[in-house]
């Protein structure tokens, strides 16, 4: 196990598939993420203008350095069709040390 304070896992939701794979596609080709796992099929049920709404969504996990983080906000908000796009970020505390290399080294690959 590796200390992996300076890696980050950004969850981001989507519309749809078509939307989730263009948001992936753009973080990966700017060279801000290791990685993007796709989750399709969640449902959503959230407040929004003053009444409970569902939706099904694609929840994206957007692997990345701490350092990066902005960036990949800058560019979710840049490119998401939600008028407030969720952007949530988690602390990853330890992991694999080979994954979190791999995850590291990306960023210069």
């Amino acid at each position: 196990m590796k200390n992996a304070r300076k890696y980050a896992i950004a969850l981001v939701t989507a519309p749809d598939r078509r939307t989730a794979r263009r948001m992936a596609d753009a973080a990966l080709q700017t060279r801000l993420v290791a990685c993007v796992n796709l989750l399709q099929g969640i449902e959503s049920h959230y407040w929004w203008h003053g009444k409970i709404e569902t939706g099904k969504e694609v929840l994206m996990l957007f692997k990345t350095t701490t350092r990066r983080l902005a960036a990949l906000e800058r560019l979710i908000i840049a490119k998401h069709p939600y008028d407030t796009p969720e952007f949530i970020v988690l602390s990853i505390a330890q992991g694999n040390r080979r994954y979190l290399d791999w995850l590291g080294q990306s960023e210069t690959d």
